[in-house]
């Protein structure tokens, strides 16, 4: 039996579309490949920060006043602890008498009460702590 060319030509037109779904199939499996993927969003991640660099810079020649005053007010909210720590600091400087003031250490040493113990809710009485008496010597 032979083929008619219409049939014939039929099959070659199939073997030729079945071609060209594989290689079809063959680029999307290259592109959906995560490394392909990755390497696109990489390459895209680029160019938008580039343009977005770009961007910045042209806005702060059109305004650099503007843009300086933006970058000042950010740098103190930032810095806004240590700004008013120096701003304390040189206030009590130029308030402050000749007297040298103790250091907060100095205040810390004192002694604090010490809690009576209890028993079952009870003050317990404890012995009075021992006098010390200084040797004449």
């Amino acid at each position: 039996m032979t083929d008619t060319p219409k049939v014939a030509a039929a099959r070659i037109e199939v073997a030729r579309t079945r071609a060209a779904l594989i290689e079809t199939a063959r680029e999307l499996q290259l592109r959906l490949q995560p490394k392909t993927l990755a390497n696109e969003a990489w390459e895209k991640a680029k160019e938008k920060g580039a343009d977005l660099a770009e961007d910045a810079v042209d806005a702060v020649r059109k305004r650099p006043v503007a843009v300086g005053g933006v970058v000042a007010a950010l740098t103190m909210f930032l810095a806004r602890e240590p700004i008013k720590d120096a701003a304390v600091k040189l206030y009590d400087a130029m308030t402050s008498s000749d007297e040298p003031k103790p250091p907060p250490a100095a205040l810390e040493t004192r002694e604090k009460p010490v809690p009576k113990p209890t028993v079952r809710g009870r003050v317990r009485k404890s012995p009075a702590p021992a006098r010390k008496t200084e040797k004449a010597t």
